[in-house]
């Protein structure tokens, strides 16, 4: 079986590709900046490798070299990850090796203040970038564009990610309670993100590594929920209401970032990508996570 490089894997997402390509038989080396990380990835199975993607890229690169194929599954700043890739590709350019891209159905996404949008984007609609994401969409551009360059470069294009220990909108929601009593949305809570299981994405990406194509963009979406329906779930879990909040209350309870986030819509849709991976979810309920004691715990001071 191939060699997988996995950067992220001590991470939410990247962490759980690694472990599904182990679970396939893969033999997988991950990323790890110290020792705790580097002991967390060889309980899972997996090969460590120390380094920093700021910081000691050297290692990074000479890792990638020796990989059959890497997995870009890190979270740094967009203007770092842009350079970090572009070193990547570089010292993958003519070995034909695979270069999967993590980025997110954010670079699409619509500031609609809470407000629900008729649009979603299939995987090579025009869009215009969201401000905060150019870098982003200039990395992915990249990325493709390696593809010319002897590199069977990919991007893997995904929403909101969910799952077990994850920090997304149903989190988010849990711990507006805290902050305010109550299950909070922006505006009229219709703005709505695009949502896949992490499980799912983990599949997606063994199915990109297999049949995916040199250039390729892709995405995985299962399913998605209006926040309002989110915040009104929470808020019968915990017997409380659930409330419209402006933007700059927002702002207070998530952090201007978060604010963006809840209050955003980014709808996209994954037929073609379906097609080409003979991919599809196994988790459509995102809502299923409702009640869980992690969540809960966000807002336990005011669970009655």
């Amino acid at each position: 079986m191939p060699h997988i490089f996995v950067l992220g894997a001590t991470g939410f997402v990247g962490g759980a590709i690694a472990r599904h390509l182990v679970q396939s038989g893969h033999r997988v080396s991950g990323l790890a900046r110290n020792d705790v990380k580097a002991v967390q990835l060889v309980d899972a199975g997996i090969d460590p490798v120390y380094g920093d993607i700021e910081t000691d890229l050297s290692s990074v690169l000479a890792a990638a070299r020796a990989a059959d194929a890497v997995i870009y599954a890190a979270q740094i700043a967009p203007l770092a990850e842009k350079q970090a890739v572009v070193d990547l590709l570089e010292a993958l350019t003519d070995t034909g090796k695979g270069f999967l891209f993590l980025s997110g159905s954010g670079v699409l996404c619509q500031r609609t203040t809470g407000a629900w949008s008729a649009d979603s984007f299939a995987e090579d609609d025009v869009f215009v970038p969201e401000p905060l994401a150019v870098a982003r969409v200039e990395t992915e551009q990249r990325v493709r564009a390696a593809a010319r360059r002897g590199v069977r470069a990919m991007v893997v294009r995904a929403p909101l990610i969910w799952g077990p220990g994850d920090h997304g909108h149903v989190s988010m929601v849990y711990s507006s309670v805290s902050v305010t009593g109550a299950a909070c949305y922006v505006g009229e809570g219709l703005a709505t993100y695009g949502n896949v299981h992490v499980d799912d994405i983990a599949d997606l990406f063994a199915k990109a590594l297999q049949l995916g194509e040199r250039g390729g963009l892709y995405h995985a979406v299962a399913g998605e929920i209006p926040n309002r329906w989110i915040a009104e779930a929470v808020a019968r879990d915990l017997g409380l209401a659930a409330r419209s909040v402006s933007m700059t209350e927002a702002v207070k309870i998530w952090g201007e970032f978060g604010a963006l986030i809840m209050s955003v819509s980014s709808r996209v849709r994954d037929a073609a990508s379906r097609a080409a991976l003979d991919w599809s979810p196994h988790h459509t309920d995102m809502l299923s996570e409702i009640g869980e004691l992690r969540l809960r715990a966000l807002a336990s001071s005011q669970i009655r």
